[in-house]
């Protein structure tokens, strides 16, 4: 796990009799590339670029098109594609004409310079934040393939937008949503994502407690 994680998070995957290896960023992304890592022993299983991971996902796609078969769009938080795109291909085999964007945070949105420059691309100047479960420091060649033929784009959002976005899902749904998730809805609120029935996908409440009150305090 990356050792700048929520402690929430390495406190959940203990409590569930998970053995965790901490590592840097560059470790972990080096790790997803290569498909392993030094420290670890056994079956490896993708975090995003695998394909029944990608199938999994779709089926939060089929959840929308049962409660809102109308949907116009779907915003969801893009780290590596895994979640994005297997919303976009659930629905497209559904037959919706949904449109399905990522949101990306400005500290990391290597999608968005992907689309710009029409091929996969690195983030410069990545930058670590408290919107830890998105936003990586590139594209890899593989999820390129399916996302810019399935996304309709990628949604930039300051931390703060995300910040404004976390207090609203708060105070409105009772919901404590990390940065991640917090971005979707930014990005829905944004009104880059268009008019009409708009779902974003709040993926994940994995922040630290304190974290979570401070960034709420202002």
């Amino acid at each position: 796990m990356i050792d700048a994680a929520p402690q929430a998070k390495f406190d959940a995957v203990a409590r569930l009799g998970g053995e965790v290896v901490r590592a840097t960023y560059d470790q972990c992304w080096k790790a997803l590339a290569d498909r392993a890592h030094p420290a670890m022993a056994g079956t490896f299983v993708h975090p995003f670029e695998d394909d029944e991971f990608i199938a999994g996902n779709a089926t939060a796609g089929l959840e929308i098109l049962e409660d809102l078969p109308d949907v116009d769009t779907v915003v969801a938080a893009f780290g590596g594609g895994g979640l994005s795109c297997g919303i976009a291909s659930g629905l497209k085999e559904r037959g919706s004409k949904a449109k399905v964007f990522a949101a990306e945070p400005e500290t990391a949105a290597p999608l968005a310079c992907s689309l710009a420059a029409g091929s996969p691309q690195n983030f410069p100047n990545w930058k670590a934040s408290f919107v830890d479960g998105c936003g990586g420091k590139s594209v890899f060649p593989r999820m390129w393939e399916i996302a810019h033929h399935l996304l309709a784009g990628s949604i930039v959002c300051t931390l703060e937008e995300v910040r404004k976005a976390m207090k609203i899902v708060a105070e409105r749904n009772h919901v404590i949503a990390e940065g991640a998730g917090a971005c979707a809805v930014a990005a829905g609120l944004s009104g880059k994502c268009g008019t009409g029935k708009v779902v974003c996908v709040v993926s994940g409440g994995n922040i630290d407690l304190s974290v979570f009150a401070g960034l709420m305090a202002y």
